[in-house]
């Protein structure tokens, strides 16, 4: 199966201008990616307290995802100026892609970023299909989960989606405890973690497990 790529950009927002952002991804951004060869879609991540705010377009392949870059720095730096907010750009390879069901109006994300020996990353990712994701699947409003990859970088994101922020509070003793297992037994360490609202959910990317 080919491997899929996605470049996020970690938006460092003034929260009074979250909602003018969130338009602005919806009504420009997201029709411009629509147009561009290769790009499969996008979502955006919102944490309204810190400002914090991720948007994660995905695209076919590595070449396209290079190629889209220049369009992609323009789309960036106007949507930075709508949210009044800096920006960070990462590039990743989409490991494992997982949905029991699509979200809906009201889905949330807890997101995890780990490092791991670039040697480790292979290992790391068969733990975590075989020890994480399984226990994943029986949580109470469990919708998707994704990993994505840096290798060269020794770097992970883990993003794990539930049908309401609910269910992932009620969740998140379990989360935290599957996170601290499997990454103490992948010899991953954790960079930081994050709860956020998905209010744009256009990431079509294939199921990859």
């Amino acid at each position: 199966m080919p491997i899929v790529f996605a470049r996020s950009t970690t938006i460092h927002a003034h929260p009074s201008y979250i909602d003018a952002g969130i338009k602005h991804v919806r009504d420009i951004v997201m029709p411009a990616l629509a147009d561009m060869n290769g790009c499969l879609g996008l979502s955006l991540l919102i944490d309204r307290g810190s400002g914090r705010c991720i948007a994660t377009s995905s695209w076919r392949d590595e070449d396209v995802l290079r190629s889209s870059e220049g369009m992609a720095r323009m789309l960036r730096d106007e949507a930075a100026r709508m949210f009044h907010a800096t920006t960070d750009v990462a590039n990743w390879e989409i490991a494992v892609m997982h949905r029991d069901h699509h979200s809906t109006r009201g889905s949330c994300c807890s997101v995890t970023w780990v490092d791991i020996d670039p040697a480790q990353v292979d290992r790391g990712v068969d733990m975590w299909k075989m020890a994480a994701l399984p226990r994943m699947e029986e949580l109470e409003g469990f919708c998707s989960a994704s990993l994505m990859l840096d290798r060269a970088g020794g770097r992970g994101v883990t993003s794990l989606t539930f049908d309401s922020a609910e269910a992932m509070d009620r969740t998140r003793a379990h989360v935290d405890d599957i996170r601290s297992e499997v990454t103490r037994a992948a010899g991953a360490r954790v960079l930081d973690t994050g709860e956020f609202e998905l209010v744009i959910a256009h990431l079509d990317v294939p199921e990859t497990v």
